[in-house]
């Protein structure tokens, strides 16, 4: 299993002993950052609503309002400087100053940057890069949480640039599922989602621009929640992630958390290219307590690029289908008349021009082109031969998707399918051979796929990429393509014992309904208590 490394642990202080333990056996932190100060959880609280709560051990970490004691830190602090708050008070609203305070809490590499603390995002390149040009500020999202009273001690490993549904950065290492070491805890916000998973916070941070909150969740059984574009804000340091379809948010082991995490978040930044509808008067936290209206919810396991869905992946969503109808529920088999393969057509070409965007502005900063990845430098390669017509024809085309979606809800309050295709995958499933990976970086050098790609004979080879590439999750670039609101509920365990979580998509800016019928589920078919042989204390 894999262990933190050598430089990780050298900017370690005083963590502790048991949640370092659980961490290198996950192989779950990008970095950590902690200094000497006054300003250690020992002896904290956490606190929900003005309740204190009694104080628990790391290796099984409650509800982040009654979270606790996390052992012996001593003088170990969080971020340098960064204790409570970070320059100005947070706008997060219904009165979330401080209500999390002391609880600790751990941010995904990526987009919530951390002043003068490098935002790697999974790359050797960029962290090398960041390592010159630390943000000055925080993220907007990171402030709210600050502001809250969380205590950030950490970051979390990802795949570089966030571009799979697997953690496996080799920068920083492979992070392992707690509930199977040998298999992956998903992407690309895998560490996040180990780290709670293992009992070590309870919740992290993420973001998902393609299901990368909703996937790990669904492989380490946890909750997420996929905010509507706009909900949250991206800023300063960026206006659009992914062209609006990435959103922040938090992966959790409970609704609960979760709705008071986007309490804590919600809210526009000055120049945000997006806001969401006004949030509702009352906090997410107290209408998520409140029973759903009788919903109309549609449900498919079929994927919607025509790849197999494992026989496990089916009979979560059958299952969960019976459990909503003797909730009150009327439940039928449809979905939206959407072309799931001109999507993930749609989905891979802003991909493919993101990541060359990406690769080409760092090494114009002084990154080392070959401290990318082979893959991530042949994805920008095939980037190169997206001209600006198709990539702006793709663009057009989410609109259509997001207007058929809309006629599709008129209809239907939700949409409920698998997160996963299927189980958790071993490590190393679908990489390349050492053979095949030397290929791959001829050809990334040699410019020969950027020249194909524009004489327009990389279409089946492109077509090819993105069936294999989206084989394991083609369910989830729906909710971000259009913009909506989805989640994923824990609600499945195959015979092996691996969590196989269950998507439910709603309507744009209708996340508190989400929650009710989260919370509702919850309370039906309890998953707290349901912890990982890790954060049980085994292997």
């Amino acid at each position: 299993m894999a262990r933190v490394q050598p430089s990780t642990r050298a900017l370690v202080r005083e963590l502790p002993a048991l949640a370092e333990q659980q961490l290198a056996r996950l192989g779950g932190l990008a970095g950590l950052a902690a200094q000497a100060g006054p300003a250690g959880l020992a002896g904290g609280h956490a606190r929900e609503g003005g309740a204190l709560g009694p104080l628990g051990h790391v290796g099984h970490v409650g509800h982040a309002g009654n979270v606790g004691h996390v052992g012996p830190l001593g003088q170990a602090a969080p971020f340098a400087g960064h204790g409570g708050q970070a320059g100005p008070p947070g706008r997060s609203g219904h009165g979330t100053a401080g209500v999390l305070h002391g609880v600790p809490f751990l941010v995904k590499d990526s987009v919530l940057d951390v002043p003068g603390v490098p935002t790697g995002y999974g790359s050797r390149a960029l962290a090398n890069l960041s390592e010159r040009f630390p943000a000055a500020e925080p993220a907007a999202a990171l402030r709210r949480l600050l502001t809250a009273g969380l205590v950030v001690f950490g970051k979390t490993n990802l795949p570089e640039l966030g571009l799979k549904g697997v953690s496996d950065s080799r920068a920083f290492g492979r992070v392992a599922n707690p509930w199977d070491p040998s298999r992956t805890a998903g992407g690309s916000s895998g560490g996040s989602a180990a780290a709670v998973a293992a009992g070590v916070v309870p919740m992290a941070g993420g973001n998902d621009g393609g299901g990368s909150l909703r996937i790990p969740a669904a492989c380490c059984g946890l909750f997420a929640l996929k905010p509507s574009r706009g909900r949250v804000s991206n800023g300063p340091g960026f206006g659009e992630v992914w062209f609006g379809a990435c959103s922040e948010g938090v992966v959790s082991r409970s609704v609960r958390d979760s709705a008071l995490a986007l309490d804590i978040l919600a809210g526009p930044e000055p120049g945000d290219p997006f806001v969401a509808a006004a949030p509702p008067v009352l906090p997410f936290a107290q209408l998520a307590l409140r029973t759903p209206p009788p919903l109309r919810i549609a449900f498919s396991v079929t994927s919607p690029i025509g790849t197999e869905v494992h026989p496990e992946a089916r009979a979560a969503v059958l299952a969960a289908a019976r459990l909503l109808q003797g909730l009150g529920h009327e439940v039928e088999e449809a979905a939206p008349a959407i072309d799931g393969r001109a999507l993930a057509r749609s989905f891979t070409q802003i991909y493919f021009g993101q990541v060359l965007a990406t690769v080409r502005q760092a090494v114009a900063l002084g990154a080392r082109r070959e401290e990318f990845e082979p893959l991530t430098l042949l994805t920008a390669e095939i980037g190169r031969g997206v001209d600006a017509g198709a990539l702006t024809a793709e663009l057009l085309a989410w609109n259509g998707y997001a207007r058929a979606l809309a006629v599709f809800q008129q209809r239907y309050d939700m949409l409920l399918t698998p997160t996963l295709a299927a189980p958790p995958l071993p490590h190393g499933t679908g990489d390349a051979t050492p053979l095949a990976e030397a290929v791959l970086g001829l050809l990334a050098k040699s410019g020969l796929v950027r020249w194909l790609g524009r004489l327009g004979l990389l279409e089946g080879t492109i077509e090819k990429l993105t069936q294999a590439n989206m084989a394991p999750v083609p369910f989830t670039q729906l909710a971000n393509l259009t913009g909506v609101p989805a989640m994923s509920l824990p609600l499945h365990w195959t015979a092996d014992g691996l969590p196989l979580g269950v998507q439910c998509v709603g309507r744009m800016g209708e996340e508190a309904l989400l929650l009710q019928l989260a919370a509702q589920v919850e309370q039906a078919a309890p998953w707290f208590d349901r912890l990982s042989p890790l954060a049980r204390g085994g292997d």
